[in-house]
């Protein structure tokens, strides 16, 4: 038999996360491709401004979904109908508190934003009325993450699916009429992305209604849930918010001292980063799988399962891996071609292109190990890798003046490998221990 029950119980899960995260790079090359056929280029920069601005501010707290994620798989888990009511209330009110507090500072962040970002002033006038209704979402977009961990957590396979599809789907259709139609521009595009954000908030909390009447919560269980362990809710969004901002601070640097080496270098590194992206979104479905059943092995104190399910995640998340090594061996030129119709272009990134053969290889384990620490909720000891990741990372920069822009991607695959390593050493002495469950 090729899968085990394991490999199936992974399959189940993995594979409606691998699908959803697909669906988001689609949203964004309809959101270019609407935008991109306005009569300026000033109306693309700026939602591209805008798009990065509320990337990096709505990356920054993915730690709700992420540590919503561990504590419903545990109480799922531990059968406590009690703790998954406080694991969706709590994180739900800090979430919907966050984004009021966005809107109600949205003016002052947006200035800031655009202060750094700088540049052309037609562009940024742009950006300014996209992030202006677009940061309107934001309790809606907070809570929508706090929802998909939560039914992540209880191991509801198709709600990942209904919710990113008909979000995305809902925004495209928006898309098209506010910004084609209408022609609002920008602010359209800005309009659209905001309905369709609270159109799923409402279909979240439909589903997360059912579960909760499935699994014997009752009313007075929800009303007294915001009570009780809250302190190590903030602790542990501390230590995972600390840890994106490392991790947006490394790939920011990506850029940064990509643009020292030369717009060229910036141009095909943004090309391969496209190849390096699909196939992280394709990993991370293995990783939110083993987040949801790792925390219900920890929630249930099963050692037994606990390891079934990383064999099982090794066996087949390595093996995805190895066929986007293969891919992108024998097919990355075509591939390359597909993104870009510059010649020079072309040439360059081909010398470029064994990392991407790399990558993948080296990085599905420090995806897979997140996903056990998160089922974990093991924030502290995430933040701590992350920090030494980030360390390898800026010490292997400095071979730039001598390697180039493979300076710039060895850097990458050391910051991956050292993920990995660092969390796979905490995990061994845990377990040879006897400490994960404590």
């Amino acid at each position: 038999m090729l899968l085990n029950a394991a490999d199936k119980a992974l399959w189940r899960l993995a594979l409606p996360m691998i699908f959803s995260n697909i669906t988001v790079p689609l949203l964004g090359l309809v959101d270019t491709a609407v935008i991109g056929h306005l009569d300026s280029p000033v109306y693309l920069g700026g939602v591209a401004v805008g798009a990065t601005a509320t990337s990096f501010l709505f990356m920054l707290l993915l730690f709700l979904r992420m540590s919503t994620t561990g504590l419903t798989a545990q109480a799922w888990g531990a059968k406590d109908p009690q703790r998954l009511a406080r694991a969706l209330v709590q994180p739900l009110a800090l979430a919907l508190g966050a984004g009021v507090l966005i809107i109600l500072l949205r003016l002052p962040l947006i200035d800031l934003a655009l202060h750094i970002v700088g540049g052309s002033e037609a562009v940024l006038e742009q950006a300014r009325r996209f992030l202006e209704i677009r940061w309107l979402s934001a309790p809606a977009s907070l809570a929508n993450l706090v929802l998909l961990g939560w039914l992540l957590g209880v191991q509801y396979a198709r709600a990942p699916v209904i919710l990113l599809v008909v979000g995305n789907l809902l925004n495209i259709v928006l898309d098209l009429w506010l910004v084609m139609g209408l022609r609002m521009n920008v602010q359209g595009a800005a309009l659209a992305t905001v309905t369709a954000e609270y159109a799923t908030l409402i279909i979240g909390l439909l589903m997360a209604k059912r579960v909760l009447t499935l699994r014997g919560v009752s009313l007075a269980m929800l009303k007294n849930a915001w009570r009780g362990d809250l302190r190590r809710l903030l602790a542990l969004n501390r230590d995972i918010m600390l840890r994106s901002l490392l991790l947006q601070l490394c790939f920011g640097a990506l850029t940064v001292f990509g643009a020292r080496l030369g717009s060229d270098i910036v141009a095909v590194n943004a090309v391969l980063m496209t190849m390096l992206t699909f196939t992280a979104y394709a990993l991370d479905g293995f990783a939110y799988a083993v987040e949801a059943h790792s925390g219900q092995a920890y929630g249930a104190r099963d050692g037994s399962q606990l390891l079934e399910v990383w064999r099982a995640a090794c066996r087949q998340s390595g093996m995805v891996a190895l066929a986007f090594a293969l891919i992108y061996s024998l097919a990355g030129q075509y591939i390359i071609a597909l993104l870009t119709s510059l010649p020079s272009l072309q040439q360059l990134a081909d010398r470029y292109l064994i990392w991407q053969t790399i990558l993948p290889v080296v990085g599905v384990w420090c995806y897979l190990l997140d996903g056990m620490f998160i089922g974990a909720t093991r924030g502290a000891e995430m933040r701590n890798s992350m920090a030494v990741a980030a360390a390898g990372f800026a010490v292997t920069l400095l071979t730039l003046p001598v390697l180039g822009n493979h300076g710039l991607w060895l850097a990458l695959a050391v910051f991956l490998a050292l993920r990995g390593l660092s969390l796979a050493l905490i995990w061994r002495r845990h377990w040879r221990r006897g400490t994960w469950f404590s």
